[in-house]
């Protein structure tokens, strides 16, 4: 088998899994009530500026004003709002002598809404293409640190140069990993393009007087071809007939060369349950992943961060303790690099080994760990085995995991992942009722509560609730609430 793209579309949503011989490597979905919008460009308006934090609040639009860091203002935008011209020698200023509440800014989004949290903004804009990503921002040119060849990075780093002065621009590029090997007619062409983008984008902020959605990325569908596409992928199968001939039609204008690559997948049965993607979909929005010996790791998401713990299960290995301790834990980092870039964790990442004693088995599971995490398209660091035996490891993370975009804080447990016990709240009702009775005057008290709370006392704590009942001198009677969860009650005075 070989590496493949999946694409199921219906009228509410799209969802993307890239599959490497059989097994889902990352799934991607975006729903048309709530499409992500990384890489948008907006006419902003301060709303607020923080001179204490260096960081300014930006109305786009959204219902969450967005955040904006003195760093990331660009000199395009300090010149549109102070009309001075930028200057190297000269101290940086303060984020408030540069923007005031009510102005106007062009931005960029580069993170998500997440959580509590505003959209992250930028002022350096960046539009990327096939081969070639614009920054209008700057004058330098880069190549992908992913075309090891010094002399084909060299090749295109000269081409862009020569292609740019011959259009007669100095803006800045960075040249992207699917260009290795491409022609100079094919750059000049994505040059060409990305130049009249920009130019769009900037007639629409200066005809533009209020808040405005000036540029928008690509649909999912379309934004995979352009970016995850590579030479290893042999097909993409698509279930809806329209999307099939807009993504054909996209490929003949931009990417001729994966037009043969895209077919329809006509069958009855969904095509993510033909595949097993919905089944690898439930299991990683499960707290356990089983590996194969009988370990198995835990991952926890908080805001904060997430921490994946690893565990022997029931693997007893062959040798000694010391070796089936390595085993698993290089077991578990083939696990952890697959689950993170599948379950899309970004932030801080900590990782709990079982601890080894053995400096050289510590250092092959580091690099193991490294070594597996290159394929991941999201920027990756991992530090050594720290004094406690942790790992600490950060993902860029620029939209919500796949439990953020699929799942909902828990109701019952209010997020917490646990729910008290019926003996805990069986024993909240004992002391709630007390305080009612003391307060108020009432011929008998009614509780409502869940069937298992109701069994409790019934049963093992029907001695108890006889001697409440003779100390309060009111009878109690129960009733159960069917939609209730485990915690909730209510004491009503009759």
């Amino acid at each position: 088998m070989s590496a493949e793209i999946l694409i199921n579309v219906t009228p509410q949503e799209c969802r993307v899994a890239l599959t490497d011989n059989g097994a889902l490597e990352e799934i991607l979905v975006e729903r048309n009530a709530h499409q992500g919008i990384v890489g948008n460009i907006y006419n902003g308006r301060v709303s607020r500026v923080l001179p204490g934090m260096e960081a300014a609040f930006i109305d786009i639009g959204l219902g969450k004003a967005a955040f904006l860091h003195a760093s990331d203002l660009s000199f395009r935008n300090k010149d549109l709002l102070s009309g001075d011209s930028p200057d190297e020698d000269l101290a940086p200023r303060k984020i408030n002598q540069i923007l005031q509440e009510g102005s106007q800014v062009m931005v960029q989004v580069v993170k998500e809404p997440l959580g509590t949290k505003g959209a992250r903004l930028t002022t350096y804009a960046t539009i990327p293409s096939r081969y070639l990503v614009l920054m209008p921002d700057t004058s330098t040119i880069g190549v992908s640190s992913k075309i090891e060849s010094d002399a084909e990075r060299q090749r295109l780093k000269q081409l862009v140069i020569q292609i740019r002065e011959e259009e007669g621009h100095q803006f800045g590029f960075i040249v992207r990993t699917v260009a290795e090997g491409i022609t100079e007619a094919a750059l000049r062409s994505d040059m060409r393009f990305l130049h009249r983008v920009w130019n769009k984008v900037q007639q629409r902020a200066s005809q533009s007087k209020t808040i405005a959605q000036l540029y928008s990325d690509l649909p999912l569908a379309k934004r995979i071809l352009r970016d995850v596409v590579s030479e290893d992928i042999k097909k993409i199968l698509v279930d809806s007939r329209e999307t099939v001939l807009a993504l054909t039609e996209f490929c003949h204008t931009y990417i001729p060369e994966l037009e043969t690559k895209i077919e329809h997948y006509p069958g009855e049965r969904p095509i993510f349950d033909l595949h097993g993607v919905e089944d690898d979909i439930q299991k990683a929005l499960k707290r356990k992943v089983q590996l194969k010996s009988g370990g198995y790791l835990i991952i926890d998401q908080t805001e904060a961060m997430t921490t994946i713990d690893v565990n022997t299960g029931g693997y007893v290995g062959h040798r000694n303790l010391e070796e089936t301790i390595f085993k698993t834990n290089l077991e578990a980092a083939q696990g952890i690099a697959k689950q993170v870039r599948l379950r899309n964790l970004g932030g801080i990442i900590i990782l709990d080994f079982i601890d080894m004693q053995t400096e050289d088995h510590k250092a092959q599971v580091i690099s193991a760990m490294e070594r597996l995490l290159v394929k991941d398209p999201a920027k990756t660091a991992v530090s050594g085995v720290s004094s406690l035996g942790l790992v600490e490891m950060t993902r860029k993370r620029t939209r919500e995991s796949l439990l953020q975009t699929l799942c909902e804080p828990c109701e019952m447990c209010e997020g917490r992942g646990f729910v008290k016990t019926a003996v805990t709240v069986c024993y909240e009702i004992f002391r709630e009722i007390s305080r009612e009775a003391r307060q108020f005057d009432a011929k008998e008290l009614l509780v409502l509560a869940s069937q298992e709370v109701v069994d409790l006392f019934l049963d093992e704590e029907s001695e108890s609730l006889a001697e409440l009942q003779e100390f309060i001198g009111k009878p109690i009677r129960f009733q159960v609430e069917a939609l209730y969860t485990q915690e909730q009650f209510d004491v009503v005075l009759i």
